[in-house]
């Protein structure tokens, strides 16, 4: 009888089972909270290990003899490297021609806050200033060996090169010994924020090479990325600008609620894309094609056209070239950077549109 069954049930064909996974809407554009596993931690865990205040002076001067005193420089807090030509790498590379094809770095800045600018002929326009944060190069990885855990969506990957950028120096003993040994082969201070560039193989910089303003012109064209502001968990209202209910008037509970959403008919269920409350911020934007106005060499500042860069007063954002085909370079900009930081001119860099302040408003034309 045992036997009988057992033979009936290996003559069942079973169906394969379709297993769907399905996911939550809005699953993979969900801002992530943490850096992914294969991140290199950066502080460490500050525990009272009962150093004494002679000994934590005696590590401060160590790291002071090797990399530095503490400095202000250009308007950042950081260190004075400029006499340990020793440990940072300054050799230049051979440079080639800048071609219509070729991708330059980009550079880490603050946005430091908003200010109006007016032009020759009256127009005022809203800008906003960003400030290049003492921006060095840590890396440079070549195509052949560039292998990113996470494929950006860019066409002909394997063309190009990674260029780390590195910004904000501070004090390596309250970073990991894993984080700090990513600049070992710098010479550089381990810096608090990296950055990775897609670059093309001829815009290549040698590592412990300084990056500042001069990297851009006046009149070019610039995209930046940065994070928007997180407002968390918000109504229709405040993230999509309903304009909501009338006060009174028989309206009863329903004076910031969405409303209908025609989810009824044949339809039963809720399109994709409608505007409900949700959380609002903490995404990646991205503000494409902003003009460059003005330059302040001294302090690292530039000015860029608009007041809605994505971020908070004081954020990190993102400065590199423009992609936008009718705003691309049509000369060659400094190639692949600027290396002379030491050379001489004016500290505020003036577009040819932009009043300056500091010339005369009136003129007169002598009389013949």
């Amino acid at each position: 009888m045992i036997k009988t069954l057992i033979l009936d049930l290996g003559r069942l064909r079973l169906s394969p089972v379709a297993v769907t996974q399905v996911r939550e809407k809005g699953q993979l554009s969900r801002p992530h909270l943490r850096n992914p596993s294969w991140f290199l931690r950066k502080e460490r865990k500050m525990r009272d290990n009962h150093v004494t205040s002679e000994n934590k002076s005696f590590v401060q001067e160590i790291v002071q003899d090797k990399y530095g005193p503490p400095a202000l420089i250009k308007g950042v807090a950081t260190y004075d490297q400029s006499k340990r030509e020793e440990l940072v790498k300054t050799e230049k590379l051979e440079t080639e021609p800048w071609t219509s094809s070729s991708r330059r770095t980009g550079l880490i800045a603050r946005k430091i806050g908003q200010y109006p600018l007016w032009l020759k002929n009256g127009e005022k326009i809203r800008t906003t200033l960003l400030q290049i944060v003492d921006n060095h190069v840590v890396k440079y990885i070549p195509p052949e060996l560039y292998r990113p855990a996470q494929v950006p969506s860019v066409a002909k990957l394997n063309s190009y090169g990674c260029l780390l950028v590195g910004a904000e120096s501070c004090d390596p003993s309250t970073l990991t010994k894993e984080y700090c040994g990513l600049f070992k082969d710098s010479g550089l201070l381990p810096k608090k924020h990296l950055v990775r560039f897609l670059v093309t193989p001829n815009a290549a910089i040698p590592v412990g090479t300084p990056l500042n303003v001069n990297h851009f012109r006046v009149g070019d064209y610039v995209d930046v990325r940065g994070k928007t502001v997180d407002h968390g968990f918000q109504g229709v209202v405040k993230r999509h600008g309903f304009k909501g209910m009338p006060a009174s008037h028989g309206v009863t509970k329903t004076h910031r609620r969405p409303g209908n959403i025609g989810g009824g008919g044949e339809k039963g269920r809720v399109w994709p894309g409608t505007k409900l409350p949700g959380h609002m911020g903490n995404r990646w934007r991205i503000a494409k094609g902003l003009r460059i106005w003005r330059i302040n060499t001294k302090y690292n500042v530039m000015w860029v056209s608009g007041s809605a860069i994505p971020g908070s007063t004081n954020g990190l954002v993102y400065i590199y070239d423009t992609i936008l085909p009718l705003r691309k370079h049509t000369t060659a900009p400094p190639f692949p950077t600027m290396f002379d930081v030491a050379q001489e001119g004016p500290d505020d860099i003036w577009f040819d549109a932009v009043h300056n302040f500091k010339d005369e408003t009136i003129t007169f034309q002598p009389e013949e």
